[in-house]
């Protein structure tokens, strides 16, 4: 077994260290309200010192399904668990989960793809994300911290004349299950040092739907820390898990946790990551 090393504040923890190791050593079971899994996706990228490419994709799969049967046993009775992974992978750990979870969405994280796509069929500008939960009776969504403009009744301001007295469409509604957020590009403010960083967009909506102030959020492939910066923010704690020594430091610096790692200085943090979260979205 490989060492872990821990770092922590009061409500932020890093685990530098493999994600089934710190699973089954470190976090205890029904501790957890909200998972974020975004995994390599086996197509071949590199992170670090990392290829994520498996042998054969019945290999890529056994993986995933070991850590996820772990993820099952941290959440708390009402705990979520929000999942990406390639649109060739998601159907196969879909239908692992529904067996095990209750499936309340499938999520499609829309972008517009600012590079060639493919030429010899349809190129893809999404990534899918499942949304479950333990009890599909007993879960966290804070709807109201998530709205979004409605536009037929903010634009268009149409009156619904099957209500009496007729009544003008809400400005408001909850999100569909189609999100569109940009990806992270460079000199973007938000950029890391990383090939798929997610933007601080998607995570506040994830942790502000599923959450509440000082529940416990686990990222297991924590990448820039994106996830358990949000969660600073938004008054959450947070468990990160890395492999990796370069996002580990990215990490390190990104949370405030300390400004050197065996002796090296950490880059300077940058002048602002973040978009503006109100007292209500915070709560």
């Amino acid at each position: 077994m490989s060492i872990i090393r821990q770092f922590q504040t009061d409500k932020t923890t890093i685990y530098w260290g493999d994600v089934l190791e710190v699973l089954q050593t470190h976090i205890l079971n029904q501790s957890v309200q909200l998972i974020f899994a975004d995994p390599p996706y086996n197509i071949g990228k590199k992170f670090g010192t990392f290829i994520d490419k498996w042998d054969t994709e019945a290999d890529y799969l056994a993986w995933c399904y070991q850590w996820l049967d772990l993820c099952l046993q941290k959440l708390t009775p009402n705990g979520s668990l929000y999942l990406m992974a390639s649109t060739q992978a998601m159907p196969y750990l879909d239908i692992y989960l529904r067996e095990k979870i209750h499936i309340l969405s499938r999520i499609i994280w829309a972008y517009d793809s600012s590079g060639v796509q493919a030429k010899n069929h349809f190129g893809s500008s999404y990534e899918p994300i499942l949304y479950g939960v333990i009890n599909d009776k007993n879960y966290t969504f804070n709807g109201d911290s998530i709205l979004v403009e409605a536009k037929t009744g903010a634009k268009r301001g149409l009156i619904d004349y099957r209500k009496s007295p007729p009544t003008p469409y809400s400005t408001t509604k909850v999100p569909s299950n189609v999100w569109q957020f940009p990806r992270v590009r460079y000199r973007m403010p938000e950029y890391e040092e990383h090939p798929t960083q997610k933007p601080i967009a998607l995570l506040e909506r994830i942790i502000q739907a599923s959450s509440h102030r000082n529940d416990m959020i686990l990222d297991l492939f924590s990448g820039t820390f994106t996830t358990s910066y949000v969660a600073q923010q938004l008054g959450r704690q947070s468990i990160g898990i890395e492999l990796q020594q370069d996002y580990i430091k990215i990490g390190l610096r990104r949370l405030g946790i300390q400004s050197e790692l065996d002796g090296e200085l950490l880059a300077p943090i940058a002048k602002s990551y973040q978009s503006p979260i109100s007292s209500k979205q915070k709560r």
